[in-house]
């Protein structure tokens, strides 16, 4: 089902065993049938849309039916929305960042202290920005979003929130704060990169109260990793203006004084697009649709409920969350007490071979919430370069990880702390 799940990777001795891949949450190994699908296609592949050889058209039928199998998925009515292909959800973010507001500081963009950097940053040298709170639990404060929304009325052009968060796989209610949106004449943005792989998504249609009205995702966390991305828009949004990337493949005329845009998708997607790319994520969909996106979540919320039960019952792991397993994803963010987190993961991989991943995972305001840190100490890691930043272990599940590499994990665990290294 996976490419390299058997992989044997060695250990600190040089002894050889099968990895255990608890890092999914960073990006997914590829399904077997996307790298079929692409190797299949690879003798065909030509450059799409001006080419007239039989190759050319073929790869450009391939690379339009993509668009419309990414809007199936996500349930996103074809008349209303349109599919841009962008490198990964950074660039489908930042894309969207230039084209949201024709002024953009007399715009307010409310994100979440929970967001990654990629739902923070492109959004800061542009708007006006505030951000919901999360609650001591690490969820977000939906009454701080109504506080916000009623704080900001008729300046709030959007609200720019994930799906799920990377640190905790806490679950936003998107429908509801789409409903709240629409209700205060706003916009919704949901990144997705954590929550498209894992769960069923609805976008549905503008006639909703709550549609979702902008979603981004990647195809590298969805057994897919040929270097794209996806926004999702309303048609409308990008006929206007010009496009943040320019040059060949966005324009219809162009003279030395005159240049005509072309129509989005096109226009947002200058230079030789990623067939391949959209070929791999084409075939990874249908994969994850014959699996069934329930059965997808139902798998994966088992390991979570299984690990979490086990790291609950070892004294000297720190948890940093108290999400209800029904409102989260498979990540579970953790420290063993007395160990530096980078050492801990460290010994984990030398020890049992197990990926995971350590720090702050580009979302360090919502980390250093999760791990109490005064104002004062953050200012002390912001003034002093070389004291080592605060963080977490953090291990994050796919539909191919098991119950038996959960009871690796949790033996490698023991028996570090056993030894105190």
């Amino acid at each position: 089902m996976i490419v390299g799940v058997d992989t044997p990777v060695p250990l600190w001795n040089d002894q050889l065993v099968t990895g255990i891949n608890f890092d999914n949450a960073a990006t997914t190994p590829a399904f077997k049938s996307v790298l079929k699908a692409v190797v299949e296609f690879l003798p065909w592949y030509s450059s799409i849309h001006r080419g007239t050889g039989f190759k050319s058209k073929f790869s450009a039928k391939l690379y339009e039916e993509s668009r419309y199998e990414v809007l199936k998925f996500v349930e996103a009515d074809p008349n209303y929305y349109t599919t841009i292909f962008v490198k990964n959800t950074t660039e489908a973010i930042n894309k969207l960042s230039y084209r949201l507001c024709k002024s953009t500081k007399k715009c307010m963009i409310l994100s979440t202290s929970m967001e990654h950097h990629s739902n923070d940053l492109p959004w800061r040298d542009k708007y006006n920005m505030d951000y919901i709170n999360v609650n001591s639990d690490g969820t977000l404060s939906l009454d701080d979003l109504k506080l916000k929304l009623n704080k900001y009325k008729n300046i709030v052009k959007l609200v720019a929130i994930t799906g799920a968060s990377n640190v905790t796989g806490a679950k936003n209610p998107i429908y509801d704060i789409a409903k709240l949106c629409h209700e205060n004449g706003v916009k919704i943005l949901v990144d997705g990169a954590q929550l498209v792989p894992h769960c069923h998504v609805t976008m549905g249609t503008q006639n909703r109260i709550d549609n979702i009205d902008f979603l981004v995702f990647s195809a590298h966390k969805m057994y897919a990793p040929f270097g794209i991305g996806v926004l999702i828009g309303p048609k409308e949004i990008f006929m206007n203006g010009s496009p943040d990337y320019t040059g060949g493949g966005t324009v219809d005329y162009v003279t030395h004084d005159y240049v005509g845009w072309t129509d989005p998708p096109e226009k947002e997607e200058a230079g030789s697009p990623n067939v391949i790319g959209a070929v791999a994520l084409m075939a990874s969909i249908r994969t994850l649709n014959k699996i069934g996106m329930r059965n997808v979540e139902n798998h994966e919320r088992q390991l979570t409920f299984y690990a979490l039960s086990k790291l609950k019952k070892i004294p000297q792991i720190l948890l940093y969350d108290n999400i209800p397993i029904e409102n989260r994803l498979g990540i579970i963010p953790f420290n063993i007490e007395g160990i530096p987190y980078s050492r801990a993961a460290e010994l984990l991989s030398d020890i049992g071979g197990i990926s995971t991943r350590c720090g702050c995972f580009c979302a360090q305001p919502y980390v250093q919430c999760l791990l109490k840190l005064s104002t004062e100490q953050v200012k002390n890691y912001i003034n002093n370069p070389n004291v080592k930043r605060p963080g977490m272990v953090r291990i994050s599940f796919g539909i191919y990880n098991t119950i038996s590499e959960i009871d690796t994990f949790i033996n490698v665990l023991k028996e570090i702390i056993k030894k105190r290294p």
